[in-house]
């Protein structure tokens, strides 16, 4: 029994787990870096191929985004989530697929005026359809025997749509470990969906550390703080501009902004426009009401069962296609546009900044986590002029934080999750900027007495003796990360070999001729 940490270790994204137990080789999450990498991740210490199965915590792309291409490597194993994770992934995966070739064919094109090799995207939207079907959804609480000695409960974590923690049982010779996997802990009190639902027993707990040293400043009351930079914004004629995460946070701004128009709270601009400008959060919104049963905390199902959608509203506005994105900046009349990314990294929202950042009378509002190096930590710090589509744009719009609207617990809320489980050996910490991780395990260990470890990329834990072996961290270098390219010709060549080891009951004849065409492709290659 052995479990390898190889992302999100002193890093906040890219969240993978690798367990080689009870002869199986498998994965918890298996998620795309996102902003600068700080550190070199381990591979994973076996071919996709080889990879049996994966448990998913929940549909955000820095846990879910590189199973496209452990598909093109040759996995074929099912992918176990909760129900609600399953339907986001449907849409999420596709999308991430699309950004990948949008992008990859956009950055060919320059490279060609430059004279450069073309970009290929990671992956590729038949590589999502792939990792799609291997989805299999499960209910919350529900024990699910995956295999012999291995057996898998997910439990509501409160942070997205279909969240879940992971207890997992593992039984081998005889001897019976059982894992918690926090996933990403919820922040209390949010709306729509429930708060984390707690866990009594681990020998090991793996949990994140995102907000490990803050304590959120929570409003009294979110929709009047929303609707304060609302009335100052259009008092001024301006936009207000919202950099949102198409799943999840999306959905909780349209409760915010229902509630502002319900109660009345913006004086003057009674039917403001609410701009939707995400396809993906337009179809993400579908299925929060259509898992809301399972999913939706005693406030939001109290206005369903009045036949209220609690996140429509009069003046909302979906814009679906290109040119219905592109009309409303040239819509003058004051206006909320909630775009993604949520970092401002790619999408649509940057078109929008382009048009508004300049304009000292728009504000844009920051309502989610921002990692380090990325467009919108870089506006959150202050900076003064950003580069969009190689133009220089001056940074005049104010630019604010709406405190403690947060998918993620703070400190305290990461306090109350661990102290409801009796761990009886080890707790480790991911999922975390460096400092953050390495202070939070330090608090662990010194204020609530656990034997607590922050491991880098790389480190091995022995499931059956308790031995932890940490590695030491490898720092990104400019040229340490291969092309886009280049990893997928190494996801091939896991599939190809895969191909090969299962062939073993072939005909002589059918051997031969597959033999043949590897050598001619081997041939072209070599000349």
């Amino acid at each position: 029994m052995k479990l390898h940490f190889i992302g999100a270790a002193h890093e906040v994204t890219g969240s993978c787990t690798y367990i080689n137990a009870c002869g199986k080789h498998f994965l918890v999450d298996f998620g795309m870096e996102q902003g600068v990498d700080v550190y070199e991740n381990a591979q994973v210490p076996t071919s996709p191929s080889s990879i049996d199965f994966v448990l998913l915590t929940h549909a955000h792309i820095d846990h879910s985004g590189l199973l496209p291409l452990l598909c093109a490597g040759g996995f074929r194993g099912d992918i176990h989530c909760t129900k609600a994770t399953a339907n986001l992934c449907g849409i999420m995966l596709r999308d991430s697929a699309h950004i990948q070739e949008f992008e990859s064919e956009w950055r060919s094109r320059k490279a060609k005026r430059k004279g450069q090799e073309d970009v290929e995207p990671l992956y590729t939207i038949a590589d999502a359809e792939d990792a799609i079907k291997c989805l299999v959804p499960h209910d919350y609480d529900e024990t699910i025997e995956i295999c012999e000695g291995v057996r898998v409960r997910f439990v509501d974590a409160g942070h997205l749509l279909g969240s879940s923690s992971i207890e997992l049982w593992l039984t081998e010779n005889g001897q019976t470990r059982k894992l918690v996997f926090s996933g990403d802990i919820g922040n209390k009190s949010q709306p729509l969906i429930r708060d984390p639902q707690y866990l009594d027993e681990a020998d090991y707990v793996i949990m994140e550390s995102t907000y490990g040293t803050r304590l959120h400043q929570r409003p009294t009351d979110y929709a009047k703080e929303l609707a304060g930079v609302l009335q100052r914004t259009f008092d001024r004629g301006g936009n207000v501009v919202i950099p949102s995460f198409a799943v999840g946070r999306t959905q909780e701004m349209l409760y915010f902004l229902r509630q502002v128009k319900e109660q009345g709270l913006v004086k003057g601009h009674a039917h403001f426009p609410v701009y939707v400008d995400s396809p993906l959060a337009i179809d993400a919104t579908d299925i929060f009401i259509r898992n809301r049963e399972s999913c939706y905390d005693e406030e939001a199902m109290r206005y369903v069962k009045m036949g209220i959608n609690p996140i429509t509203f009069d003046d909302l506005r979906l814009a679906v296609t290109s040119d219905q994105s592109r009309a409303i900046n040239f819509d003058r009349i004051p206006k909320v546009i909630i775009s993604a990314s949520g970092m401002c990294e790619a999408g649509r929202i940057k078109h929008h900044l382009k048009h508004n950042l300049w304009r000292p009378e728009c504000t844009v509002v920051f309502v989610g986590y921002q990692a380090a190096q990325t467009l919108g930590r870089s506006l959150c710090e202050g900076v003064k002029r950003v580069k969009l589509f190689g133009e220089d744009i001056s940074v005049c719009a104010e630019v604010t934080i709406l405190p403690g609207v947060s998918g993620h617990a703070d400190k305290a809320g990461l306090d109350e999750w661990i102290s409801h489980i009796k761990v009886s050996d080890k707790v480790f910490v991911n999922h975390g900027d460096s400092a953050v991780a390495d202070q939070y395990t330090a608090h662990l260990r010194e204020d609530m007495g656990l034997d607590a470890y922050c491991p880098y990329s790389g480190a091995e834990l022995d499931l059956l003796t308790g031995s932890f072996k940490n590695t030491e961290p490898i720092p990104v270098t400019r040229t340490a990360k291969p092309s886009t390219a280049y990893q997928r010709l190494v996801a091939s060549l896991d599939r190809l070999s895969a191909i090969v080891q299962s062939s073993k009951g072939l005909t002589n004849k059918e051997l031969g001729k597959m033999a043949d065409t590897i050598a001619n492709l081997c041939s072209k290659w070599e000349s």
